[in-house]
Parts: structure tokens; sequence; C-alpha cells
């Protein structure tokens, strides 16, 4: 806090008792002290000054007494102070001359003293280099390192005094069990209960017996109950000394001793377990490896576990589910219901045992890493092994796709587990397992699944499932074909043969497969239901079982599902063989998917229509074409089973060149056969559609485009029709055939093709037919409606851009038959002996010439005038 200006006054004024009072004031009294504080301000200590320089009279006295002004006191107190001030401050610079000295003179004494320390570390290091080179000797000479010889040989030394004092104790030892039969020296050292002194013990009674086995071979080499000798001598020593010596059994007495040595290591070993002092734990399993590697601690370890109590009393247990669960798990249609679950709950149970297990084997043994691998295998031999057999064996009591599934369930969540405690490490703190206990997870991982995937036992279990799958799926359908097939009487028919064959032994297979007796119940509900039957219906015989028209029609929805079970054989089988066998194993699954979508489904249905197809060619009544129908699941199914193939199957077979080319050639081979029995359909189609035209054109009267006067005469009844009954027939049976094709292939470019090839030929029929009948003027008007509707037919359909030319063709056509001599000679002028059209012969190929005209120009029934005349003239 600043000093206040009374403050200062006060201080300068000398107390009562020391300075008689005074009328005059007081000069103040300072030292350094009181610039010295840092509370000192100079504002303050003036005005100080000044007030100390007014008599009390003076400043206490009314104003109007007050006199004039006097600077007198205020010059002899500024005097004083500045008197007073200059006295501080040559008593200052004293001081500070005093302090600069002595900062000299201790400066120059630190310099001193630094200068002989320096001198003295150097004498030192030049003492310490001194003294290296003796101990090292010179570089020029070969004594070497000496102190390092002179450690090597005191520990040398030690080394040698340290055997010398245990072969004395063990020669000790050996003349106490030999001569008195006791082995006291030892029993005091076990007493002790060091976990140092009992490794010693075991130590030396190893080595006890290795000399009882070479001094007393007798004792180790007994026959019949004699003792054997050994290269004719009674032990190395021989008889004398065999009668020198009192008779001990070293060999029982030194195998008793490391019995109770043993015993009371586990013993103890027990005790620290239960007590969970792993210190103890630790020298104990740190001695008994000493006597047979630590197997029997690693026993009683492991035997003594409460995991392995607990389970095997829960391993007799059934394997448990309810009845949906197993349904699930073989319904080919339902999602897999994952691991079964006793088996999922003895994996998490052995993922926690383990790891919390690890933490307590890596603090009690030494050894920890044998432990792990001893115990890892007791569990997955002996828990996880048993119960995976009972979930497998259960499961191959419901279905096929039940074991496989199950199979599949089980290996991944195994394989979690493996993953699991390879990234845990089985220690305290997690970190990667060691090398040794990854091999000892893979190697008992292996040993689970080995017998499943012997030779080639997993892909005939999943062909034999899929197999049974699409026989079941297929069987009404089969049925129902090998019902409409009939004996063979053609040689073309003869070439179907084979499918009949294949259709029957796929039906008879599948048939032998239900009655089997080995064949579980839940398995052949699951096939009936796939196959659509009821359970009535399966003791009946192949023609007692009814089928609809329904069953021989392809499906896409049964397509999908065939692909669908093929995929899901497939990704299992990358999941579970793996390896060089995936190859072979695609080529097995494209072999049957060829064998039962691509021959028995695809080729059957497409060999159906192909037979309806031949039998409407000579239909007498209009042809049914329904059969198109089935050409657009046909091919939706072809384009499927195809894209499955490229893009999933066949790719997976890469690391066989040799067997992916196998598989496209099959592949190739099969596609083109099932298109080209398409194309078949198509064009047969194509024939039955022309010829049922031919026939209706056949139906045309010569009167319909040459009335008599009396039908022209008799009213307008005649003019009134727009086309003749012929063409409207016709109208009306293409108009059919394009919905119905519409229909089966859709916007498609099988559709224009298809459609294009029918309207080709049937403008071929058309051009032919016009030039059969006379035609007068009247007829000439029916001709052109007639040439008029069938081209708003054709225009409706989706036709190829190259039939464009067509249709100015039939217009042409039409024309020719209405107008007259000159307007034709006009024309024909106009045209300049260019084509006009398609040609007609070339079927729409080329130019139609002038001369094209001819034949329908001699039908006019003016042909015969001059008019007429002159144009064929030119024509």
């Amino acid at each position: 806090m600043p000093a206040t200006s009374s403050q200062i006054s006060s201080n300068a004024h000398p107390p009562p008792t020391y300075i008689a009072r005074s009328v005059f004031p007081q000069a103040p009294v300072f030292t350094l002290d009181t610039f010295s504080d840092r509370d000192f301000i100079v504002k303050d200590f003036v005005e100080a000054l000044s007030d100390s320089a007014v008599p009390p009279s003076r400043r206490s006295g009314p104003a109007h007494q007050s006199n004039a002004f006097d600077p007198k006191p205020l010059i002899r107190s500024f005097e004083h102070a500045l008197n007073r001030m200059g006295d501080l401050s040559g008593d200052l610079e004293s001081k500070e001359n005093e302090l600069s000295g002595a900062v000299r003179r201790a400066e120059a004494q630190h310099n001193t003293t630094v200068q002989t320390l320096s001198r003295r570390l150097e004498q030192t290091v030049n003492s310490f280099n001194l003294l290296d080179a003796s101990l090292n000797g010179d570089h020029k000479e070969n004594g070497g390192n000496e102190v390092v010889k002179i450690g090597e040989k005191l520990e040398d030394l030690d080394r040698q005094r340290q055997r010398a004092l245990d072969a004395k104790f063990l020669i000790q030892c050996w003349m106490e069990v030999s001569e008195r039969g006791e082995l006291l020296l030892l029993e005091d050292i076990r007493r002790q209960g060091s976990g140092e002194g009992k490794v010693r013990c075991a130590r030396i009674a190893r080595q006890l017996m290795k000399i009882s086995q070479r001094i007393e071979p007798e004792n180790w080499t007994h026959v019949n109950g004699n003792a054997q000798q050994v290269n004719g001598v009674n032990g190395t020593y021989g008889k004398d000394y065999d009668r020198k010596r009192r008779h001990h059994n070293t060999r029982e007495l030194i195998e008793k001793f490391s019995e109770t040595l043993e015993k009371d290591l586990l013993k103890s070993f027990d005790d620290f377990y239960r007590r969970e002092n792993f210190e103890g734990m630790r020298e104990c399993a740190n001695v008994l490896h000493d006597f047979n590697d630590g197997a029997s601690v690693i026993a009683a370890f492991v035997n003594q576990h409460e995991f392995f109590i607990q389970r095997s009393q829960l391993i007799t247990d059934e394997v448990a589910g309810d009845a949906e669960t197993w349904d699930r798990l073989a319904d080919p249609d339902a999602e897999p219901p994952g691991v079964e679950p006793t088996l999922q709950s003895l994996i998490d149970e052995v993922k926690v045992v383990m790891q919390e297990e690890s933490s307590i084997i890596r603090r009690a043994f030494p050894y920890s890493d044998q432990v792990l691998g001893k115990f890892l295998q007791r569990i997955f031999q002996q828990s996880v092994q048993q119960r995976l057999e009972m979930v497998l064996e259960k499961a191959s009591t419901i279905s096929s796709l039940a074991f496989l599934r199950s199979l599949q369930a089980a290996r991944g969540y195994i394989s979690t587990l493996i993953d699991d405690l390879k990234a845990h490490g089985l220690t305290e703190h997690p970190e990667p397992a060691s090398p040794q206990i990854a091999i000892i997870l893979d190697q008992q991982f292996d040993d689970l699944f080995v017998p499943y995937f012997v030779s080639s036992s997993y892909i005939e279990r999943e062909k034999r499932s899929l197999e049974e799958l699409y026989s079941s799926l297929l069987f009404k359908f089969t049925i129902f074909h090998s019902r409409r097939r009939k004996i063979p009487t053609t040689f073309m028919k003869s070439l179907a043969k084979s499918g009949s064959e294949m259709l029957a032994s796929a039906r008879d297979a599948y048939v032998e497969r239900l009655d089997s007796s080995d064949l579980a119940p839940a398995q052949k509900a699951m096939l009936l239901r796939v196959a659509g039957l009821k359970d009535s219906e399966s003791a009946k015989t192949q023609t007692e079982i009814e089928v609809t028209e329904q069953d021989g029609v392809l499906s896409v929805d049964n397509a999908k599902r065939m692909l669908k079970w093929l995929a899901e054989a497939v990704g299992r089988g990358l999941e579970l063989s793996g390896g060089n066998e995936i190859p072979k194993d695609v080529s097995a699954l494209l072999h049957l998917l060829l064998g039962n979508m691509g021959e028995i489904y695809l080729e059957t249905a497409l060999d159906s229509a192909n037979d309806i197809a031949a039998s409407q060619e000579t239909a007498k009544n209009e042809p049914d074409l329904s059969y198109l129908i089935s050409l657009r699941p046909a091919i939706g199914i072809m384009n499927l089973m195809n894209t499955c193939i490229r893009t999933v199957i066949i790719p997976l077979a890469s690391a066989n060149v040799t067997i992916r080319r196998n598989m496209e050639k099959n592949a190739n081979l099969a596609l083109d056969r099932m298109e080209e029995k398409v194309n078949s359909i198509m064009q047969r189609s194509i024939d039955v559609v022309i010829t049922w035209v031919a026939k209706l054109l056949a139906r045309q009267v010569k009167s319909d485009f040459r009335p008599r006067d009396d039908a022209l005469g008799g009213g307008g009844a005649w003019l009134e029709q727009l086309q003749t009954p012929t063409c409207l027939s016709i109208f009306q049976f293409l108009t059919r055939i394009h919905n119905l094709a519409l229909t089966a292939l859709s916007l498609s470019p099988n559709l224009i093709a298809f459609l294009t090839e029918l309207a080709t030929t049937f403008r071929t029929l058309l051009l032919e037919h016009f030039k059969k009948f006379s035609v007068n003027a009247a007829g000439g008007i029916m001709v052109t409606k007639d040439i008029s509707k069938y081209i708003e037919l054709l225009k409706s359909w989706e036709l190829d851009a190259s039939f464009e030319p067509s249709f100015e063709v039939l217009t042409e056509i039409g024309n020719l038959f209405v107008i007259g001599p000159e307007a034709l000679k006009e024309r024909l002028r106009g045209k300049g002996g260019a084509g006009v059209g398609a040609g007609v012969g070339a079927g729409g190929g080329g130019a139609w010439e002038r001369g094209d005209m001819r034949p329908y120009v001699l039908r006019r029934e003016d042909a015969g005038s001059v008019g007429v005349q002159s144009v064929l003239s030119a024509l």
C-alpha cells in the first residue's frame, strides 16, 4: 500500500521522548530504506516534504488570518532534504564499490578453482587411460583383453568348484543309498521346501538313477526273476564288489524317493492352485518338469479342470433343437438357422474358458505354451469333437441337406473361434498367438473336419443332395412328359429316344430313393413336399399319380429355385473344401446342372413343343400354336442358366485351364443344342402358319375378283363388302398368331426375326396368289381392299426395316388392277424402267423390274384391248 503524506511526516518527526517539542518545523529524516521500499512514490514524498515545511499554526488557522506566502520554510526543507540525499548517495556509492571489489575477488577465486579442478580431471583421465592400457595390454602384442580373460577364468573355476561340490554330494548320496539304503541327505533338502532345493533333489535323483543303471544292471534287467549278467560279468565291478557291499536295491529306493518327491510336488501344486498361489505353482511346475518333462503336472492340471468335469456329465445329453429348427435346416427354400444350440454353447464356453485359463497358465507354468497346447488338444479332441459328431449324426438322420448345412455352420463357427483365439493370443493382455499355439490350433481344426472331406466324399454328398432335390422338383414334370411320349415310329422320333431314357432313369431313381429303407422319414417328407405330393400319394405307382397340364409346363420360379440350390452348394463348397479341388467340384456341379435343368427340364419341354408343332403341320383344322407360350419361359430359363454358368460357375475353375475349357465346351454344346431346338420350333411354327394360310388362299373363288353383272346390278351389298371372306379369315388368323407370338417372345430380337420371316413368306404367297385370278374393273377394287387389309395387318407387326419396300410392292400390285390403260402407261413411263420395289422372285432382296408387272397386267379383263396390249408390248 503506498505511503501517505501523514505517514511520511510522522516518520520525519522524532518521537517526543527523544526530541523536545519545538515551535519551529523540523526537517524530515529518511534513510536508504525509504527509497528501496517498493511502495515508494515520489509525489507522496515531495508532498510530505512540503507539509513538514509549513508550521501547524499556519495550516490550521482561518483563511482570513493567513499571512502572505513565505517560501523560506520550503526552501530550507528542500535544501535539507537535498543535502540528506547527497549524503545517502555517497553512502550508496561506497557500498557499491565494496560489493564490486568483493565480486571481483570471488570471480578470481572461482577461476582459480575451475583451473585446479580441470587439472585434476585431466590427471584422472590420464590415470584411467594408463590403467585401461595396462589391463588391455599393448595393441601390438597378443595379450587380448585381460579383464575378460580373468573373468572367464574365475567363472570356469567357479563352475569347476560347483561341479566338484555336486560330484562330492552325488557320491555321498550314492554311498548312502547303496551302503545304508537311505537318502537322508536328499530328504533334508526336500524337507526344506525351497523351490531350488526341490529342483536339485530331482536332478540328483535322476543322476542316481543313471548311476544305479550302470553299476547295478541286475536291478534293471530281470529275466524270469533272475539277474541277467552283462557280458558274462556281474556288473562293472564283478562279484568281489558285490560280496563286500551290503545288498540294497538302489533302483527301488531311488524310484520310491522320486515318486514321493513327485507326489509331494503334485499335492503342493494342487494346494497352490486352489489358493491361487501362482508363484508356488510355478516352482512346483518347474521342479516337476525335470521328472518327465512336466507330463504329470500337465495331466493333473488338465484332468482336474472344472470344465472337463462338468462337460463329461453333459456329453451324453441329446442334441437340442425343436422340430421347427430341424425342419428349416432340411428345407432347401428356407434360410439355414445357423449352428446347433448345444454346439454353439460349448464353443462359446470354450472361448471364455481358454481366455480365462490362459492367464493362469502363463503365470503358473514356465513352459506355458506346452501346457496350453495340451489343454487345447484335450478340449478339441474330447469335448468339441464328440459334440460335433453328435450334431452331424443327428443332422444326417434328417436329410443330406441338413447334414451339409450343419457341417457348414459348425465349421464356420469353430473357424471363428480359432481366429479369435489366435488374435487373443491366449494371454492376459491380448496379442497375436505364438507360432506354436497357432500351429496347434490349425492342426486341431483340421483334425475335426478331415474325416468329412476325405477324397471326394464331400462333393458326392453335395451331388446326392442336389440330385434328390432336382428329382423331387421335376418328378411330376417327368411323369407328364413320359406319358405324352410314345414309342418312336420314325427315324426323326427315334432321335429323341435318349431324352425319354433320361426321363425314365431320373424318374426311376427318384422312386427308388423314396422306397429306400435308409431314407429318413423327415427327408422323405421334405422330398414329397418339394415334389408336390402328399404322404398318401407316396405309396401309389407312377401310373396312379395324377398330373395336370400345368405340371408339364416350364416354370421360371422352379428354375430360380434350382439355381438358388446350386448357388448355395457352390458357396458351401468354396467355404468347406477349397484348395485345388474347387475346379473339379464346380465341374461336377455344372454337369449336374446341365443334366437336370438342361436336358431333363428345358430340352424335354422344347422337344414336346417341337413334337406338337410337327403334328400341326398336317392338321385339317386351324392349327393351335399355343405351344409357343412355352418358348418365353424356356428362353428366360436359358438366359438365367447361361448367366449363372458364365458369371458364377466357370470363373471358379480358372485355376485349372483344362477343366475350365472342358466346362466351357460342355456348356456351349448344351446351349447350342437348346437354341437349335428353339429355332426348330419357330421355323416349324412358320411352316404351320404358312401352310394354313395357303389353304385359306386356296379357298378364294374366282367370282371374288370378277363379279357377274347381275351381282353388280342386284344392289349395293357386294360393293359394301370391305374385304373378301378369304382375306378376312386370313386377317383374323394372322392377328391371333401375332398376339400369340407377342405373348410368347415379348418385344425381343427373336420376335422381330420370327415375324419378319413369317411376313416375307406370306408376302410371297400373296404375290403368287394374285397371279392366279382374272380381275375385272369391279374386282380390281376388291383386290385393292384386300391388299390394303393385308398391308394394315403387316404394318401392325414388329418387323425389320428391310421389309418396308414390300409394302410399296403390294400397293403397286393393287394399283395395276384399277387404273386405266393410259394411266398405266403413264405410270410405267414415270418409272423409267427403274425398279419399283422388292423383287418378286427374289424374296424381297432385289429391285422389282417392269417385267415383273406383266403377269399381273395379263390378269386384267381388258388385257386384250389395244391400250393394254401397247402397255404389254412395252413390258
